[in-house]
């Protein structure tokens, strides 16, 4: 373990309803009076089986963009997070594929947007860890349709000079797209390499992930999508809980990310409670929304609960949290994960 966590403070804290006095979650006391916005915006017909409707999602996103940046217009809403001159990222998680991944029609809107704020098509870069995902989950043809770039950061490749070394480097066993798979000593495989689209190209990241879980992580949140999604060799964390929960808050707040990450967006248009990362439909509830907001810990605060309350409906049996992440994180002072101080502003 890491020597940030190794002298934590923790106490029991029942999560809004999330768990019973029987399984109560740990959470690092808020140091400070602070609070955090979150914008849920409840849209009405976003989808009709299982497929969303472009323009009822894009007329949801527009709402919550203008309630969370304050402005009446979307250029205006937009222009307040990027310059015409940044290299926007938007990062997906698309391994699920185009119904239970991150959804096309929400990231269109975030490009529409992009574009009436007066980015040329080639700032923009739809990207995720791997191309074959991409492709699959639809993201080349709508960048296509828009003009904008679809990379994988596997195959823009690593850089040599930025990489994350935790505190008790792992050996991982390197997979082909590695930065240093094939290669001997000591010291290889106790690194993971920042992809060179994190590292050289994107000067701002929008982070689109949807609500769906996954076991080790407890969920597909923007710790998980963000932080495995930026660097190699995460074979090594991933099927560990209690590396994952060091890992992802410590690669999430290298500055290469955390810095540069000015917008936050849960697809909550389905809820999917079991079977992530891959894509169930039968384990998903429709819900119709779309959260916005700038603090990862928060955002992904509430989507826990947000499916603990999805497997309640259903009399699934519930899951066990690696609440860990959200411990480490807010002791990196990425966010706030205290319910009584994440204030969502629920519009429709």
């Amino acid at each position: 373990m890491s020597s940030y966590a190794r002298f934590q403070i923790v106490w029991i804290a029942l999560l809004g309803g999330l768990v019973s006095a029987a399984g109560a979650d740990f959470f690092v006391p808020p140091v400070t009076n602070s609070t955090v916005q979150i914008v849920q915006v409840q849209g009405e017909n976003l989808m009709n089986a299982f497929l969303a409707d472009n323009g009822r999602v894009a007329a949801a996103f527009n709402r919550g963009l203008s309630e969370l940046t304050h402005t009446s217009n979307i250029a205006g809403a937009w222009r307040t997070l990027v310059a015409t001159n940044d290299l926007v990222g938007i990062k997906v998680f698309s391994r699920p594929g185009p119904l239970c991944g991150t959804r096309p029609a929400v990231v269109a809107a975030i490009v529409q947007g992009l574009l009436g704020a007066g980015l040329p098509p080639s700032h923009i870069i739809i990207w995720d860890k791997r191309a074959y995902d991409l492709r699959q989950a639809g993201f080349f043809k709508l960048g296509a349709q828009f003009g904008v770039r679809v990379a994988g950061a596997v195959e823009a490749g690593y850089d040599a000079t930025n990489y994350y070394l935790p505190d008790s480097p792992i050996t991982g066993m390197l997979v082909w797209g590695d930065f240093e798979f094939g290669r001997k000593g000591d010291a290889v495989g106790k690194k993971s390499f920042f992809s060179k689209l994190v590292s050289q190209q994107m000067t701002k990241i929008i982070s689109v992930a949807p609500l769906i879980n996954e076991n080790d992580a407890s969920l597909c949140g923007h710790f998980f999508s963000l932080a495995l999604g930026s660097v190699d060799n995460t074979r090594r964390f991933e099927g560990d809980p209690d590396r994952l929960a060091i890992a992802l808050p410590e690669i999430y707040a290298q500055p290469l990310v955390s810095d540069r990450v000015v917008l936050l967006v849960t697809d909550a248009l389905l809820a999917q409670y079991q079977g992530g990362p891959s894509g169930f439909l039968q384990y998903s509830t429709e819900l119709d929304q779309i959260w916005l907001g700038h603090d990862p810990v928060a955002l992904d605060t509430l989507a826990l609960r947000e499916l603990a309350r999805a497997r309640n409906n259903v009399n699934v049996p519930p899951a066990h949290p690696n609440f860990q992440i959200y411990t480490n994180a807010v002791m990196l002072q990425l966010g706030i994960n205290d319910p009584s101080r994440i204030l969502t502003d629920k519009i429709h």
